[in-house]
């Protein structure tokens, strides 16, 4: 798979320049964790920039969402592994995790929301002068960006990674795109 033919189809697909935004830090994450754990970084990547392609396509239906994800990301040339990591990152449709890229998506899907609120929270909205330390206070505050799921967050302790590692990762390599997000 090529990463601009990825990227300008996602582009095609969605609108919202926050959702794209989303996407591209989740790709950033999960290349980071492939990086750490060993995987292959160009399709743990291509997976976070995929996953949320059909989001405005299936107008936000919780149980669409992620099946025509899939099924474009197949078109594009994405693996089986790709596509049901896509698929089951939507847990209305009760697919389980089976291998460390499905867990890897949850995971890095949930810390990006949690992160992009703390960056915002800032005076300066950047993720620039943004520490673990504030993040992980903020992870433990459940009031705090109320939508971002805790448990699939904390689920990257089956990837070996305590979440305070696994907010360090996500943060740094969201800073390293700061300006592709705006923050």
């Amino acid at each position: 798979m090529d990463r601009k033919e990825v990227l300008d189809s996602v582009k095609e697909n969605v609108e919202s320049g926050n959702l794209i935004k989303h996407m591209l830090a989740t790709e950033v994450v999960m290349r980071a964790l492939a990086r750490r754990l060993g995987e292959d970084e160009t399709e743990w990547g291509l997976t976070g920039l995929l996953h949320d392609i059909d989001v405005e396509l299936t107008a936000g239906d919780p149980h669409a969402h992620s099946k025509l994800g899939a099924d474009l990301a197949r078109e594009l040339g994405a693996s089986e592994a790709m596509a049901h990591a896509i698929l089951c990152h939507n847990q209305t449709h009760g697919i389980s995790c089976e291998s460390s890229l499905d867990r890897a998506l949850r995971c890095a899907n949930a810390l990006t929301g949690l992160v992009t609120a703390a960056a915002l929270l800032r005076p300066d909205k950047k993720l620039a002068g943004l520490e673990t330390g504030s993040v992980l206070k903020q992870f433990r505050e459940q009031g705090f960006a109320a939508g971002v799921d805790r448990e699939e967050i904390s689920s990257c302790q089956e990837l070996g990674l305590e979440p305070s590692e696994f907010i360090e990762l996500g943060l740094k390599a969201m800073q390293g795109i700061a300006a592709d997000l705006d923050l």
